[in-house]
């Protein structure tokens, strides 16, 4: 949480709103989120909550100062007097999960301008921090509250942690469930606007659900490629073997997708914060595409990753058990899978200039490969047919990302990745697994680049 916090990690972007800041943070995350997967998640939760509290200005000038900071103060104490703030989420219930609206959380109004909240929270993130974004209903509907854990008098802010979930892994980070009992908080944005004002927080959590997974994927494929550059059996290095050089690139073509996909993301964010209406239009849906896809992707990944390493990569000692209980995480975390295509579904029905933003993301990049524009009429087909929008909503969802990930590809990856992805991701010529991609592509130059790219242990003369 220090170095994450003293490398901006958690706000940079917010406080020095330079060109390319979310990007250069979305890399930072990965990097480090790699490390250790459960801290980034008040990391990730105070980064996005700056942009929803900008709803309450004077709640914004007050705390957004010190969600910014880069120092890490540890404790509960009064936050006007902490060097550095951290926030959490409250958004879901036991009764409505992803429902939100069926929330009974109850807000009440006060004479000084307060709101108490009453209520349960079924999952909040990150219980220790300072402050949390909550929905409530309000008199005038499902409305936003900041709810300090610790009020300006200094007394404790009723915030009653009932237990922490026992969850399959992240168990570095608690989930909790707080009961709120004459709670105090703070409206933000307007009343009964609650979806709408949090759904910025949400947005950027989505999109460091695919840094995370991104990350995650890239965690498991680095050992999985050290290994078999130094473990030798059958009378060679096992990096040496057609099929593991098979399973190998088929695994970094899919972590390289996956990079490029977040960070395209990360800098339509940056774009849109700019004023750039087209990024921002990109943005509402290349962030759910790809917080569904990369975070789809992540636990196949880790499996064959941990699988290079055979019974070795079972053993916790090897790390690849820990990754492989985290991976099924943000898969779930800020709407699982049908939750966020069906999201994908009603922005292409309300918002036209989103879909326009997509494809002129795509079509330039089609012209450049036979492949790809296949991909891309298919989809244009997807999207014209009107049946059963619901019923189809995770295909369409799946080939409009695999369209992204390859335009993407084509224009700025080398073009062995690119060449392999459009072979295998959109021409199909693979199997249903892992390692099964065809004949003719340059392994090599894949296998090249996942680090550690050590010369020495390339195969070839240079190598033995």
């Amino acid at each position: 949480m220090t170095v994450a916090l003293g490398a901006g990690l958690h706000a940079a972007p917010w406080a020095q709103p330079r060109p390319g800041a979310h990007v250069a943070r979305a890399a930072g995350l990965m990097v480090w989120g790699s490390v250790e997967a459960g801290h980034t998640c008040p990391v990730s939760m105070t980064y996005a909550a700056v942009p929803a509290l900008r709803a309450a200005p004077d709640l914004a000038k007050r705390y957004e100062p010190l969600l910014t900071s880069r120092v890490y103060d540890v404790g509960l104490r009064v936050p006007d007097g902490k060097r550095g703030l951290l926030a959490g989420m409250g958004m879901t219930e036991k009764q409505g999960g992803s429902d939100v609206r069926t929330n009974a959380t109850t807000a009440t109004p006060t004479a000084e301008g307060t709101w108490l909240l009453r209520g349960h929270k079924w999952f909040t993130s990150a219980p220790m921090s300072d402050l949390f974004l909550v929905l409530a209903q309000a008199p005038q509907g499902l409305s936003c509250f900041l709810v300090p854990r610790v009020l300006p008098d200094g007394t404790r802010n009723p915030f009653r942690i009932q237990r922490l979930k026992d969850k399959l892994g992240n168990r570095s980070n608690a989930s909790a469930e707080p009961e709120f009992d004459d709670t105090v908080a703070w409206l933000v944005g307007p009343e009964g606007r609650g979806v709408a004002t949090i759904i910025e927080m949400v947005t950027m959590t989505r999109l460091d659900c695919a840094l995370g997974s991104a990350a995650g994927m890239r965690a498991a494929l680095v050992p999985a490629a050290h290994h078999t550059r130094y473990r030798r059996a059958f009378g060679a290095r096992l990096i040496e073997k057609p099929l593991m050089r098979n399973v190998l690139a088929d695994l970094a073509v899919e972590s390289e997708a996956a990079l490029s996909l977040a960070l395209r993301v990360a800098g339509a964010v940056d774009r849109a914060t700019a004023g750039d209406d087209t990024e921002r239009a990109f943005q509402r849906l290349a962030t759910t595409l790809a917080k569904y896809w990369v975070c789809k992707r992540q636990p196949a990944v880790v499996a064959e990753a941990l699988e290079c390493l055979g019974g070795n990569g079972y053993v916790e000692e090897s790390g690849l058990p820990r990754l492989y209980r985290e991976a099924p995480l943000n898969g779930i975390w800020e709407g699982s899978g049908n939750v966020t295509a069906l999201d994908v579904v009603r922005v292409l029905a309300r918002e036209p200039d989103s879909l326009a933003a997509y494809e002129a993301e795509v079509a330039p990049a089609a012209g450049a490969d036979r492949r790809l524009n296949e991909a891309w009429t298919q989809v244009r087909r997807e999207l014209a047919d009107g049946t059963e929008p619901e019923l189809r909503a995770r295909r369409l969802v799946e080939r409009m990302a695999l369209v992204l990930q390859g335009s993407l590809l084509v224009r700025y990856a080398p073009a062995a990745v690119a060449d392999a992805f459009c072979a295998s991701r959109l021409a199909g010529d693979r199997g249903l697994a892992f390692g099964t991609l065809p004949t003719g592509l340059d392994l090599a130059a894949i296998l090249d680049r996942i680090p550690p790219d050590d010369p020495a242990t390339r195969p070839g003369p240079a190598g033995r």
